[in-house]
């Protein structure tokens, strides 16, 4: 019953009080977000630009991305820079990380913004993982993990002591039982008996989980970690979805521009700084996750699992 309502409170959220007008300027600020070449992405990012900040566009199509930095150039009248990533492969995340670090010795934002949803059950990672947990949660892990010393510099280096980590889960945690099935987040015959939305869920248990962790770990040495549900938001994200599972998410679709509030809210305000360990939702909220969400032990035990699958990477 508790995540029926949840669901309900994330899906119809009452008018934002928090509006982009709010967003402070961003001049000297280094910001990395990830498949921001459409949909909320591109919109934090048009926002973020246009408050003079340096931003990557981190994706896996050059061209897509480019697009998108032109599109955000007519609006904005700045220029985004386009970062090579692609979060389903271990390799591409390490080249991307430190093509990064060649060019800054700052980081102040990274957005964890990029995501699959409900691909063909059979689609799996560079590596063999679960595209689903791949892409979403273990990629963005090992792209996080590796830019955390950038991350951690900054943080000592800034007035206030802090750099901010913004994850991005979905209310679609809340579909799933709320554990983690190790034995699917590698291609296998578990794996492969799973809905795909199913899966995606899990993915989502992850970012959390993941989020939550990292707060842990790193809050007494600046890190804000945050995790934030966008929102129900037109975008390419359910185009792997069927026509009649479209139609339902249809039904309670927002503009991906809305879904911007919430990312900017928790990564460039003041009252950002004190959402670390928080799940966000719509608009610039602060909301209630699934309870295993919450659980130390369940986050130490996927940390812990997805630092051996990159450890000798």
């Amino acid at each position: 019953m508790g995540s029926i309502l949840a669901i309900i409170r994330e899906a119809l959220p009452p008018k934002s009080t928090f509006k982009v007008d709010d967003v402070p300027d961003l001049a000297g600020k280094v910001i990395i977000i990830t498949g921001a070449n459409a949909g909320v992405g591109k919109e934090t990012a048009k926002v973020l630009v246009a408050r003079d900040a340096k931003v990557y566009i981190a994706g896996r199509s050059q061209e897509r991305v480019e697009q998108a930095i032109q599109d955000i150039k007519t609006e904005t009248g700045n220029e985004a820079l386009f970062l090579k990533l692609d979060l389903a492969d271990l390799t591409s995340i390490k080249a991307a990380a430190e093509e990064f670090q060649r060019k800054e010795t700052r980081l102040d934002i990274l957005y964890n913004n990029a995501g699959v949803m409900a691909p063909p059950v059979a689609d799996v990672t560079a590596q063999g993982y679960d595209l689903q947990f791949g892409t979403n949660t273990l990629g963005h892990f090992y792209f996080t993990k590796l830019l955390l010393p950038t991350l951690l510099a900054t943080a000592k280096a800034s007035p206030n002591g802090t750099a901010r980590v913004i994850n991005v889960s979905s209310a679609a945690h809340h579909w799933h039982n709320g554990s983690i099935d190790f034995n699917t987040l590698k291609d296998g015959p578990a794996r492969k008996k799973k809905y795909s939305l199913m899966l995606y869920g899990q993915s989502k248990i992850g970012n959390i989980l993941f989020s939550n962790e990292l707060f842990r770990r790193y809050a007494d040495e600046g890190i804000i970690s945050t995790s934030i549900h966008p929102g129900n938001l037109r975008s390419d994200l359910y185009r792997n979805m069927s026509r009649i599972e479209n139609f339902i998410v249809g039904l309670l679709l927002y503009p991906s521009a809305m879904g911007a509030l919430t990312l900017l809210w928790a990564g460039t305000t003041d009252e950002g700084l004190t959402l670390g360990g928080k799940y966000l939702i719509p608009w610039a909220r602060v909301g209630t996750p699934k309870a295993s969400t919450q659980d130390p032990i369940l986050a130490k035990e996927l940390w812990t699992w997805m630092e051996e699958q990159v450890q000798n990477l």
